[in-house]
């Protein structure tokens, strides 16, 4: 039987989603909560245009990701599923950020079979590509679009930042213990279409 194929991003799903929080308060002397991250794009809260903001995110993003703590429970639930599926980490992360990333994944000890830093929020083509059967997410406009173009389940981390409403083929979770039996409970209706 071949192998169910998971897509998984990384900053606020594997990762724990207030993991900028501290750095946009020590960097840029602000006082915000994750409940305060009411959008996904923060440049509002960090008092910052565009163009300001990626000359904060080139300076601070191999910092924050260095050691970027990992979401409850993430670790230990990816573990045992490294034993039943095949675990592709898929990240809107620039790619100059690669081996800040492999080290991270390596000093975590979480292993995966495939590691991919896109530059971009639009996974699509990836999701396409490496026929991902489930994808987990955290950006609202990400989960919905990956389940309507590619007709796949995708698991929505709850965040204030994306609360609004999905179609019925994102499933939103609290942590990961509910996304682990989640997953349970949707493996009956994934088809294995590679």
């Amino acid at each position: 039987m071949m192998r169910k194929r998971f897509g998984i991003d990384i900053d606020g799903t594997l990762t724990c989603p207030s993991t900028f929080v501290p750095f946009i308060n020590n960097t840029l002397k602000k006082n915000i909560t994750l409940e305060d991250m009411k959008q996904y794009d923060l440049t509002p809260l960090m008092g910052l245009d565009e163009a300001g903001f990626w000359k904060w995110m080139d300076e601070m993003e191999p910092i924050i990701y260095k050691d970027a703590p990992l979401a409850t429970g993430a670790k230990s639930i990816v573990q045992r599923w490294k034993n039943d599926f095949d675990l592709y980490f898929i990240s809107a992360r620039r790619n100059h950020l690669f081996e800040v990333t492999e080290n991270w994944f390596s000093k975590q000890e979480i292993d995966y079979d495939h590691l991919e830093l896109i530059g971009t929020h639009n996974k699509i083509a990836a999701v396409k590509k490496h026929k991902i059967e489930l994808f987990f997410e955290d950006k609202h406009d990400n989960a919905c679009d990956i389940s309507e173009e590619c007709n796949i389940p995708v698991i929505l981390f709850d965040t204030p930042y994306n609360r609004e409403p999905v179609p019925a083929n994102v499933h939103r979770v609290s942590n990961w213990k509910e996304a682990d039996l989640k997953v349970q409970s949707l493996l009956h209706t994934i088809s294995v279409s590679r």
